[in-house]
């Protein structure tokens, strides 16, 4: 064996650990995820059919209802479940965070900012600048695509069947689903940000580098269309899934998308403190949850970071700017 292939091994086992450490890392989030969210489902359904009486399925009869309102039309079943209600979501939401924004107010949320002394408060024109954008996407975007999808849906098999998906099929769904806008978002992600791309499309999304929640669907068209939009589309195509289960992930990944350009690490919720730091440093953590990222080292930065140290769920009322501060600057001119 040459000195180059002795020299090389310890850094292929050393790669191989990382990307094993990955899986792990992948499995345990879904994992824990899964669970928490069946536990969760459950708790509510069995607290939802002692609260209204129902027998049965809870949510098949629910269904059934609206079903049954709409005459069966199925497209507007699709439109209401793949667009509406994830619109919805993402707009109640994305409110809150702008009244607290322009306000700075209330304290108990702006003192979880993440980075300090940037949107204090944020500029109103610049922010409804940001908001006619996101208006345009959806309206002219998003929601074409959703009528291609629905095309596509009915041409697969029956994405509006009367009878609901079994719960444990929902929930492999969902696994599949967070695999495939992971791998998609960070290549079509890290491709946008080739200087031929970067300049006239994704520098748009960039002016932001400190970002704000409705942040998160500020884009140009394309980039709107190949890396917002396609990620969390194509797992649901591959599928069949029924519209339920669109509504059900569409209005996640709205709100994951929108906590993560949130500028709060707010207690009890998923950590954004990866995609902020992708904001404020350009060439870090182009994925979701991480994973590619640590296969290519696109995290190498980040994790020498205090933002890597507070990237984690927050389970109590202390601030993790305090808890786990910047290091103190030297003063100027001083040397060693």
């Amino acid at each position: 064996m040459g000195k180059s292939e002795v020299t090389a091994l310890p850094q292929r086992q050393s790669q191989d650990g990382q990307i094993w450490d990955s899986v792990k890392k992948t499995a345990f989030v879904l994992g824990t995820g899964l669970l928490t969210f069946a536990a969760f489902r459950n708790t509510l359904t069995w607290h939802l059919q002692r609260f209204w009486g129902a027998s049965g399925d809870f949510w098949q009869a629910q269904w059934t209802k609206l079903h049954n309102y709409y005459g069966g039309n199925e497209l507007i079943l699709f439109c209401l479940g793949a667009m509406a209600v994830p619109t919805l979501f993402f707009w109640v939401y994305n409110a809150l965070l702008m009244f607290v924004d322009l306000t700075g107010k209330p304290n108990f949320i702006t003192r979880y900012r993440i980075q300090q002394g940037k949107n204090e408060p944020v500029e109103l024109a610049r922010l409804l600048s940001a908001v006619k954008v996101v208006f345009c996407n959806q309206i002219f975007l998003s929601f074409p695509m959703v009528l291609f999808m629905y095309v596509y849906m009915q041409w697969r098999g029956n994405p509006c069947s009367i009878e609901l998906p079994t719960f444990h099929w929902v929930l492999l769904e969902l696994s599949v689903f967070v695999m495939v806008e992971e791998m998609l978002f960070y290549y079509s992600h890290r491709l946008f940000h080739h200087p031929s791309l970067y300049k006239h499309v994704h520098k748009q999304h960039h002016e932001w580098t400190a970002p704000v929640g409705v942040v998160a669907m500020y884009a140009h068209p394309l980039e709107h269309i190949f890396s917002n939009m396609l990620p969390p589309m194509v797992g649901p195509m591959l599928m069949g899934s029924h519209v339920a289960t669109v509504m059900m992930w569409f209005s996640l990944a709205l709100v994951s998308t929108t906590i993560s350009h949130c500028g709060y690490h707010l207690p009890f919720l998923p950590s954004p403190e990866f995609h902020d730091f992708h904001h404020l440093k350009f060439n870090q953590c182009y994925g979701v949850l991480g994973v590619f990222d640590r296969l290519h080292g696109t995290d190498l930065i980040f994790k020498q970071a205090k933002a890597y140290d507070r990237h984690i769920l927050l389970l109590n009322l202390t601030p993790l700017s305090q808890s786990i501060p910047e290091p103190a600057k030297e003063p100027a001119g001083k040397s060693e």
